[in-house]
């Protein structure tokens, strides 16, 4: 018998007769607020600050809400099975967490307890490049889980192999090409507090260990390690990048590759034609171009191109259990969910990220159940209205 996630609410509810309540909200929504309380001005505002002055932030959230769920009636629900096979792999339900940067600057413990996290519940983590933790360590602190890789895509091809070789030794399983970040978009929070971890070695651990990194610098990082950022800042992303360039990373990649960023549908085919695995509808949670289309709106059409040729994955908005169920109405085969885990990182450290995953999964469970829907395959466009339409 598959897992009913949304148990979780019963085992809340008995712990309650003991006097116990959940230490974090159950309303994902509330944690934003919280974490402002509690964390200073610069690491919230690196999380939760976006491009320009929010619209696309905030797009993406009202393309979500805009969307509103039809449920249907006496449908048998009794037994559901959240569990997908995505990019190949079984996964328990159709949840990752996505790659987010710097989590020192949320939480001491860092990658390794969002990753601990999510073996914990079986859904996938999925580590940036710019993580404050070598992924060695954050794979040692995984065991045998699940475990995706995001590259930011470098100028130095040497260090970009090297990287792609040292996760396929780590086990990762799936590369997530990040597109949408050539350059840093303007982000007036951070440029309010000049708050760039990068500048201060923070988020930099996989490059500051890496043999072809370190091969470029006349010092060790110890040493100088001035020297070390600046190169690291002459190389972190490319603007020159274009479609031709993949063969690269397939030559150097024998998994699944995924492009993250994706947004018109020309790109998803284009990422077909290039022999690319899959696509992220992505807008980078609103933290690259202000004024962006919402992600939730990119996603039926660019859905409607990979025509069943790569996975479609979605984030950019995720904050709760009917969330997923939109997005997957949408077209989507899972989503990633960012922010959220971040700040229950940053409020409670592993437990907060579990916490997360298991409010967001029984939220989806139940609101499965209730839409009349026993897995996650059958919510299809017609399950959704629009508001106004």
């Amino acid at each position: 018998m598959a897992k009913h996630w949304a148990d979780f609410q019963y085992e809340i509810y008995l712990n309650g007769m003991t006097g116990a309540v959940p230490r974090l909200p159950t309303d994902l929504t509330r944690l934003e607020e919280l974490t402002e309380r509690r964390l200073g001005p610069g690491p919230v505002g690196y999380v939760a600050g976006s491009a320009g002055n929010g619209s696309t932030a905030a797009a993406n959230r009202a393309a979500l809400d805009r969307r509103r769920i039809v449920p249907r009636m006496l449908r048998d629900v009794h037994e559901r099975d959240l569990s997908v096979r995505v990019l190949g792999r079984e996964l328990p339900a159709p949840l990752a967490l996505a790659p987010v940067g710097v989590l020192s600057i949320m939480h001491p413990d860092a990658e390794p307890a969002a990753a601990r996290a999510a073996a914990a519940q079986g859904v996938p983590y999925i580590l940036s490049s710019a993580s404050s933790t070598p992924m060695e360590q954050v794979a040692e602190a995984m065991g045998e889980a699940e475990r995706w890789f995001q590259l930011y895509w470098a100028k130095d091809r040497e260090v970009t192999r090297s990287f792609l070789g040292r996760a396929k030794a780590a086990g990762f399983s799936a590369l997530f090409v990040t597109l949408d970040t050539p350059l840093l978009a303007w982000r007036p929070r951070d440029l309010d507090q000049a708050y760039l971890p990068f500048l201060h070695g923070v988020g930099t651990a996989n490059y500051f260990t890496d043999p072809a990194f370190l091969a470029g610098l006349a010092k060790p990082v110890h040493e100088d390690p001035n020297a070390a950022v600046a190169h690291f800042v002459g190389m972190f992303a490319d603007p020159a990048k274009t479609w031709p360039d993949l063969e690269f990373l397939r030559e150097n990649w024998d998994g699944p590759i995924v492009l993250k960023g994706i947004l018109h549908p020309d790109d998803a085919r284009r990422a077909a034609q290039a022999g690319m695995d899959g696509v992220v509808v992505s807008n980078h949670g609103g933290r690259q171009v202000a004024g962006c289309v919402a992600a939730a709106d990119a996603l039926p059409r660019v859905a409607e191109a990979a025509d069943g040729r790569l996975t479609v994955l979605f984030d950019s908005g995720i904050r709760t259990g009917d969330d997923i169920f939109k997005a997957l109405a949408l077209g989507a085969d899972a989503v990633l969910a960012g922010r959220p885990y971040a700040y229950g990182l940053g409020l409670d450290g592993q437990a907060g990220v579990e916490h997360v995953i298991r409010c967001l999964l029984a939220e989806l469970d139940l609101t499965l159940a209730l839409s009349g829907h026993r897995t996650p395959g059958t919510p299809g466009r017609d399950d959704l209205t629009e508001d106004g339409a």
